[in-house]
C-alpha cells in the first residue's frame, strides 16, 4: 500500500496513493489508522483521496474505522478531494451524513482550524 503522511499542527494528513480503495488494501489501511492513533501525536485527521479512482464497501469500512478512532478522541475527520465515483458511493451509502467532505486538503485544514 502506497501512502504519505504529513502533520500540520494537531492534524494528520493521510494521502492514499492508490487507484483503488478496496479489499486488497482495506485491512492494511485499518491497521495504519489504528497504529497512527496509538502513537497519538494528533487529534484530527484528513484522508486525502485525490488519487483514488474507485472504492468498495471494504474501503468505506476502513474510513469508518478512522472515523470511530477520531471520534473517540474528540477529534475531527475530513475526507478531502474525492473523485466523482468515490463521492457518488459516499452519497449512495448516505455516509455524507456521517463524514465531512472537503474539495481539497487546504479547505479541510481551514475548516478544522
Amino acid at each position: 500500500m502506497n501512502y504519505q503522511t504529513n502533520k500540520v499542527g494537531n492534524i494528520l494528513i493521510f494521502k492514499l496513493n492508490e487507484k483503488k480503495l478496496d479489499t486488497t488494501i482495506s485491512g492494511l489501511l485499518k491497521g495504519e489508522f489504528t497504529l497512527a492513533f496509538k502513537e497519538g501525536n494528533f487529534i484530527n485527521l484528513i484522508i486525502d483521496l485525490s488519487e483514488v479512482e474507485s472504492c468498495d464497501s471494504s474501503g468505506l469500512s476502513a474510513i469508518l474505522v478512522a472515523n470511530r478512532l477520531v471520534s473517540s478522541s474528540n477529534g475531527q475527520i475530513r475526507i478531502a478531494s474525492p473523485k466523482e465515483k468515490v463521492m457518488n458511493l459516499i452519497k449512495v451509502t448516505q455516509l455524507d451524513r456521517v463524514l465531512s467532505v472537503s474539495d481539497s486538503v487546504e479547505e479541510a485544514i481551514s475548516e478544522m482550524v
